[in-house]
């Protein structure tokens, strides 16, 4: 595993191309490039290791889903990818109710399966929280896994990523979000959070 080099120092995580390619932006987070397609070729490598034939994907809406999507079609999986939605157990639904992110769809027996949950970006850890009890409504699975785009730190629960493509610093007024354009290419969304 390779540096990404931020202002803050070295993290941990996958190389990125010294520049982007056509077709490819990367996104600049003070002094740290993050090319979102690179680091999508990393997750499929580690997922690739992760998985069995036992191994069912399932993506946060709307990043991991994304990422899931496409994973299963990389990979030449069997069946669709799982969709699941964590707004109906975050701890601050009554702050801010249904998202629009979609429905929870599992498209497979979540009994006995292995299950690897995809996200883009593991940031508090609540959102994965959320996401293991809506999981758990649907069945028990024999594992489950996580596997991460970018894991940015500023955990306020004690989750771990299995894998994750990247590791970075970012400040917490920083919101990381992956974007995807119409013809299916990854890229970063870097914005300011303003306290409200």
């Amino acid at each position: 595993m390779s540096t990404l080099t931020s202002a803050d120092g070295p993290s941990q995580g996958a190389s990125t191309p010294s520049g982007a390619s056509e077709g490819r932006a990367a996104t600049s987070v003070g002094a740290l490039f993050l090319d979102a397609q690179a680091l999508y070729s990393e997750l499929l490598r580690g997922v690739h290791l992760m998985s069995s034939t036992n191994t069912r994907l399932v993506g946060i809406t709307s990043g991991g889903a994304w990422l899931a999507e496409r994973l299963q079609l990389d990979m030449k999986l069997p069946g669709q990818a799982g969709k699941i939605s964590s707004a109906m157990h975050r701890d601050d639904f009554a702050q801010r109710g249904l998202s629009s992110g979609g429905q929870t769809v599992l498209p497979f027996d979540v009994n006995g399966a292995d299950i690897l949950i995809l996200d883009d970006v593991l940031y508090t850890g609540r959102t994965i929280r959320a996401v293991i009890n809506e999981l758990f409504d649907y069945g028990r699975p024999a594992s489950v896994k996580l596997a991460v785009l970018v894991d940015r730190g500023g955990r306020e629960l004690p989750v771990q990523a299995d894998f994750a493509a990247a590791r970075v610093s970012l400040a917490a007024n920083q919101s990381l979000a992956l974007a995807r354009s119409e013809s299916g290419v990854f890229s970063f969304d870097v914005k300011e959070v303003r306290d409200v």
